[in-house]
């Protein structure tokens, strides 16, 4: 038996899990490293040429820029609301993501790199191991050594583990880390995602379910 979000709920073990390891924002918090006193306020990345916006901070978001709109567009709400505005830079973002990812193969025996943020950690020969308590760790430890937040995911499989990294986000921000091995925390989870927000499950799928 294992450890879930929290003491009240404990499960039995299953035979594979998987932990989804994503950087918060992440072209947003390689820039703030260099500039910390841009931690709370609003930052967006944009693509080449500046093209487009790419990655937003949390305060971004929340002031209703949406991903992949043109910069030339959100021009007055940037004036508007004081938004820093960087140009990409893949060289930062690449460096800053390899030592991510060799912090992380420190942590299991396996790992399949999923994208220049994500990784699926394979904890399943593990089996001693209270896996939430190793997913706090991993997470300090990543925000101790290199500076970059992220969120941790651990569930049965990879899709489950995806969607328990977006629930860990969206509702154990400070956290950080969601468990959801099949019993209590796994139904919480799967009653409170809605289907368009699965990945994998896009408009006609989710219209038909």
């Amino acid at each position: 038996f294992w450890r879930g979000y929290n003491n009240t709920y404990r499960y039995k073990r299953c035979k594979k899990m998987y932990a989804l390891v994503d950087c918060n924002n992440f072209y947003v918090s390689c820039e703030r490293l260099f500039q910390p006193h841009l931690a709370g306020k609003p930052v967006v990345v944009l693509s080449n040429n500046d093209g487009c916006v790419i990655a937003r901070s949390d305060e971004a978001k929340a002031l209703g820029l949406v991903m992949g709109t043109p910069a030339y567009m959100n021009e007055k709400m940037f004036k508007e609301y004081g938004i820093k505005i960087f140009s990409s830079n893949y060289t930062l973002y690449g460096d800053m993501s390899d030592r991510v990812m060799k912090t992380l193969k420190t942590f299991a025996p396996k790992m399949e790199l999923y994208s220049i943020d994500e990784a699926f950690l394979d904890l399943s020969e593990l089996k001693y191991a209270d896996l939430y308590e190793l997913g706090i760790k991993l997470r300090t430890t990543i925000i101790k050594n290199i500076g970059i937040p992220v969120s941790v995911g651990i569930a049965p499989t990879k899709t489950l583990a995806k969607m328990a990294n977006r629930y860990a986000k969206k509702n154990f921000k400070d956290i950080g880390v969601y468990a959801a091995a099949p019993g209590n925390a796994l139904d919480e989870m799967m009653e409170n995602t809605l289907e368009a927000d699965i990945c994998g499950i896009g408009n006609r799928y989710t219209t038909l379910l």
